[in-house]
């Protein structure tokens, strides 16, 4: 059975994937629907909140991933593969058709993991998106991936911070497989702009919706087989995409995500300053005219 939903969480609603899993997704706001999936991997949508504001123009139809937040666990752990999730966002996208012919085709909203699974989703059914918006987004997907050496480079951003040598040591000790769980939380630092409480909040949010070992099956071994294939699908993808990069963000850092923006006919890269891998978080502001100026664009 589904998971009870936090009584402070929006409301939620139910759909049915293919499989039977059930799944739950939230909407808070108003205006034309934006339906949003949480990165992670396979973190509840609720650390997503409000998108620093956004729901005040956009009906944020936040989807909880099977096995997490308010959806139920499936019985194939296999199921939680992030290619073998494009079927959720499809069930998704029927039951909101059903409420409203237009949502045969959606804007559509990925958070840093989440690109994966937006991008499988946008290659196996490009007729039903409308619109992509990509934040702090992966790209393994499509071929693109975000080495350890790019990583790097963002260290020496964050020099200035009182943390800083404890951040690069820890640093090192992750890329060898060494770090303690100390070495992690030091390491949440370098995901925001600033290390301000509204940063220390989310990340505590993020940590306990977090599923370690759904996570792990989501990027089962071939998850990324068709990498080349959708790559090409997109390349055709006759939609405006937007692709918004943390200017201090490790991962990925904004040349990499031009290299996201490249793929598609009508990508554009929008780089937000002094923001982290959470831009809603670090410049809500700044976040929100952009995503929304965007929007407004599309037909």
């Amino acid at each position: 059975m589904t998971t009870s939903l936090p009584s402070d969480l929006p409301s939620s609603d139910t759909c049915l994937a293919p499989d039977g899993t059930h799944l739950a997704f939230h909407r808070e706001g108003s205006g034309p629907p934006l339906v949003c999936l949480p990165g992670g991997p396979m973190t509840a949508s609720a650390y997503l909140g409000d998108l620093g504001g956004l729901a005040a123009h956009r009906t944020l139809v936040r989807l909880d991933l099977r096995g997490t937040g308010a959806s139920a666990k499936p019985v194939d752990k296999a199921s939680y593969r992030v290619d073998r999730q494009v079927a959720d966002v499809e069930a998704l996208r029927e039951r909101l058709a059903e409420e409203d012919p237009a949502a045969e085709r959606i804007d559509l909203l990925a958070h840093s993991a989440a690109g994966d699974l937006a991008l499988h989703y946008a290659a196996h059914h490009p007729q039903r998106v409308r619109s992509l918006v990509l934040v702090t987004a992966r790209a393994r997907a499509a071929g693109i991936d975000f080495p350890v050496e790019q990583r790097r480079e963002a260290l020496p951003l964050r020099s200035g911070e009182p943390w800083y040598g404890e951040a690069v040591a820890a640093f090192e000790r992750a890329m060898t497989g060494a770090a303690t769980d100390a070495d992690w939380s030091v390491l949440d630092r370098l995901v925001y702009g600033r290390w301000d409480a509204a940063a220390q909040a989310h990340a505590a949010l993020v940590a306990e919706l977090f599923d370690e070992e759904a996570a792990q099956a989501y990027l089962s071994p071939g998850a990324f087989d068709d990498a080349e294939a959708v790559r090409a699908t997109l390349s055709e993808l006759d939609v405006p995409v937007l692709v918004l990069a943390g200017e201090l963000d490790p991962s990925p850092r904004p040349s990499a995500a031009a290299q996201v923006a490249g793929i598609f006919p009508r990508g554009e890269l929008v780089v937000q300053p002094g923001s982290g891998h959470n831009p809603w978080i670090d410049g809500p502001e700044e976040f929100v005219r952009t995503v929304e100026g965007f929007l407004a664009r599309r037909p």
